[in-house]
């Protein structure tokens, strides 16, 4: 059976490079060939031996994900769906700017932390992605986005930026998407800086403390609420690592962060959790924390049972946090009109959960 060479990150392929007994000098050349030149043909590997080439046409393959659905939104966002296998799907969007491209990654099919206002997370859990299907993402993305650069401009890179905010919760898959994270920083395949690279946790505390320790790289945290009482509810998994305990494990990351500062994600619900008072309450809550807020329109999908904040509640919440000192962005939504913003990712779930929220024993490590 061959073996897919985009689940190996440069230790793996030096190590699979052993064992086909060639030098492990080679993974540096393939992974330039798989990772820079999205290269899928060992025969035009053209710095490689004839020898082998021939013994990785044998042994090996480079196949990432199957592209079965690509829309692109008036804003200029794309959506791609890639198909996992058993009828279900995948999701994952390119945002561009003037001055970068932004990559959302998925780690999960589904995700098993049910956050109320998250249409993934109503639709269950399936199953880990691979590093070949995390990677894979990126992998296609600069493929498709490079063959439309216009050839004058080189071999500039289209995705400059690339965050861990797609279906699933990365940190719940954590062993693989430290793999791909490792492929997302090395000088011979993405050669991105720790600072562009962005993974959001719901606050999985023992893998943020494992995180820091294997691959720091800048963090954003879904907060959503500034107790625990309403965090309960909108994310399930506060009553396994509570607030107190969240701000603790964000204060250790920092220690490591290639960011001075944790990125708090909150989206804003009409009535639920965007008072003033709310917003005062954020304030004292994060005083000791080294942050930025980053608001979220709520983007609504069928029977969420939440509407999103008006404009002008989003206006005074902000201000009460400037006021405060506090660095906070209003997220303009991108790429709605063809379901690509944030909390709108759904592809096709089949979910094995019934509903349960089981996170995998390996966070707890």
């Amino acid at each position: 059976m061959s073996i897919n060479l985009l689940d190996f990150d440069a230790k793996g392929l030096a190590g699979f490079c052993v064992e086909i007994g060639e030098k492990p000098f080679r993974a540096r050349q393939l992974l330039r060939w798989i990772h820079r030149s999205g290269e899928v043909d060992f025969t035009a590997m053209s710095d490689l031996a004839k020898g082998l080439r021939d013994k990785l046409s044998t042994t090996a393959m480079i196949e990432p994900p199957q592209v079965t659905g690509d829309h692109t939104a008036a804003d200029g966002t794309r959506k791609w769906l890639l198909s996992m296998g058993a009828g279900n799907g995948i999701e994952t969007v390119f945002i561009p700017e003037t001055n970068r491209g932004t990559l959302c990654i998925s780690s999960q099919v589904g995700c098993a932390l049910a956050c109320s206002f998250c249409s993934t997370g109503r639709q269950g859990f399936n199953r880990n992605l691979t590093v070949a299907e995390i990677i894979g993402q990126l992998w296609w993305a600069n493929k498709a986005l490079r063959e439309e650069l216009d050839p004058a401009r080189g071999r500039e890179r289209a995705v400059t930026n690339v965050v861990m905010m797609g279906m699933g919760e990365p940190l719940a898959n954590f062993e693989n998407v430290v793999t791909a994270l490792d492929l997302m920083l090395d000088d011979n395949a993405y050669g991105l800086s720790r600072r562009r690279v962005t993974v959001s946790t719901s606050g999985l505390v023992p893998a943020m403390d494992r995180l820091r320790e294997r691959c720091p790289v800048a963090l954003a945290v879904s907060l959503h609420a500034p107790n625990d009482a309403l965090r309960d509810q909108l994310v399930p998994i506060n009553r396994k690592y509570p607030i107190k305990e969240l701000l603790a494990a964000c204060q250790r990351y920092l220690q490591s962060a290639p960011r001075d500062f944790i990125t708090f994600e909150y989206v804003m619900l009409d009535g639920v959790n965007d008072s003033v008072a709310h917003a005062h309450e954020l304030v004292r809550l994060v005083r000791d924390t080294p942050c930025k807020f980053n608001l979220i329109p709520f983007n609504p999908f069928p029977n969420s049972g939440y509407r999103r904040s008006p404009a002008d509640t989003v206006c005074r919440f902000r201000d009460v946090l400037m006021q405060a000192e506090l660095i906070t962005t209003v997220r303009k939504t991108r790429g709605d009109d063809i379901d690509a913003a944030c909390g709108q990712l759904a592809g096709k779930v089949h979910d094995k959960t019934r509903r349960a929220i089981r996170v995998p024993m390996e966070v707890a490590r």
